[in-house]
């Protein structure tokens, strides 16, 4: 469990010379912000100043506080920072238990333990030698979940992991996503363009347009 609140203060990005967006939020422990908006709007590119790789031909001012302290300049492995994607994006070359110890930081005492709790905790016990490539959609979308939430980070940024998913595997990751990041405390940012997930994630809304942003 995390007290920390993500705040983006003033944050204002332009890309040649046009205002793309600007946004003024506070995430508190375990809130979602979802950010919606058409394509160009700047959903993807607010979500890449977040995590420490906007592209430089984008110019950024204000700031990005985790737990009070400005991150803004801080390369993104410095962050604490976890991203969920659209694609699992799990490790060809690793099995289901290769890619949750991935997760855990260096110094867990007893990693195995801590693997097979944590295959146990999303339904996949017995599944720890197997190839990521022999699972589900579902099964890949909580291994790539697990393995985040087994790194500890201190804030979650979202990019439409649901999308790829079919109508009820949608449902069912977005009750066990968005429950897993409130039972931890962690301020999310939740980037997509569907109404549903904005519903589900509860909390505050964003909606971006070119040049601007307005609350729902």
């Amino acid at each position: 469990m995390t007290d920390d609140c993500l705040e983006f203060d003033k944050v204002h990005i332009t890309l040649h010379g046009r205002t793309l967006l600007h946004l003024d939020a506070r995430i508190g422990p375990g809130e979602v912000l979802t950010v919606k908006g058409p394509s160009g709007s700047g959903k993807s590119t607010l979500l890449a100043f977040a995590a420490g790789f906007l592209a430089s031909s984008f110019v950024a001012s204000g700031r990005i506080l985790l737990g009070g302290k400005d991150i803004t300049a801080l390369p993104a492995e410095q962050r604490g920072i976890g991203l969920l994607f659209q694609d699992p994006l799990l490790f060809p070359h690793l099995s289901v238990a290769g890619n949750l110890r991935f997760g855990l930081p260096r110094a867990t005492p007893d990693k195995a333990a801590r693997v097979e709790t944590a295959l146990a905790e999303i339904g996949l016990t017995g599944f720890g030698e197997r190839d990521p490539a022999t699972l589900s959609g579902g099964q890949q979308s909580r291994v790539a979940l697990m393995r985040l939430l087994l790194s500890a980070p201190r804030a979650v940024l979202l990019d439409e992991p649901f999308s790829n998913l079919d109508t009820h595997l949608r449902q069912e990751m977005r009750r066990l996503v968005f429950g897993r990041l409130r039972e931890a405390g962690l301020p999310s940012l939740l980037v997509t363009h569907d109404t549903e997930d904005a519903d589900d994630a509860g909390g505050q809304v964003v909606e971006l347009s070119h040049g601007g942003t307005s609350r729902a």
